[in-house]
């Protein structure tokens, strides 16, 4: 099994949403960096378990847990012209991107900040600490996650 951190708006997609509906699986959709695009369809497994980030708010960190119910596939919002993800340089012969389904695990007691996670010298090399690290899917380690999870 394989450790992620997957990075979201919580407006967009929060841990409460997957808390609402724990066993209804929530598409991973809209990824649109190359990087990132590459470890969910090449490296992100069924069985996985991702922290949920929380970015771009009032209250940035890892709000929860989730376990990937469904390995990649062609992310359907690259084919719907109405979407903001949207691409017309996809078919569904040559998709350009994927997407993953998630299911929710656990919400974390508390809120875990960045800052908390940034002075920890055991999580130096995470990537999501690391400077100019904008990939919204990046990989844990073993180590990482369970240092994480001890903080929780």
């Amino acid at each position: 099994m394989n450790y992620w951190l997957f990075k979201t708006e919580p407006d967009e997609c929060s841990i409460d949403d997957f808390a609402t509906a724990p066993d209804t699986p929530i598409v991973w959709e809209g990824v649109r960096n190359y990087q990132a695009r590459n470890y969910l369809r090449d490296d992100v497994a069924v069985s996985d378990e991702v922290f949920i980030y929380h970015s771009s708010c009032k209250d940035i960190g890892i709000a929860g847990i989730a376990r990937v119910a469904r390995a990649a596939y062609p992310d359907p919002s690259q084919f719907d012209s109405s979407s903001i993800y949207y691409d017309p340089r996809s078919t569904a012969e040559n998709p350009r991107w994927f997407a993953v389904d998630l299911v929710y695990v656990s919400k974390l007691p508390q809120l875990i900040r960045l800052d908390k996670l940034k002075n920890l010298a055991t999580l130096i090399e995470l990537p999501l600490v690391r400077k100019g690290n904008r990939l919204s899917v990046m990989p844990v380690t073993c180590a990482q996650w369970q240092t994480i999870l001890a903080l929780s």
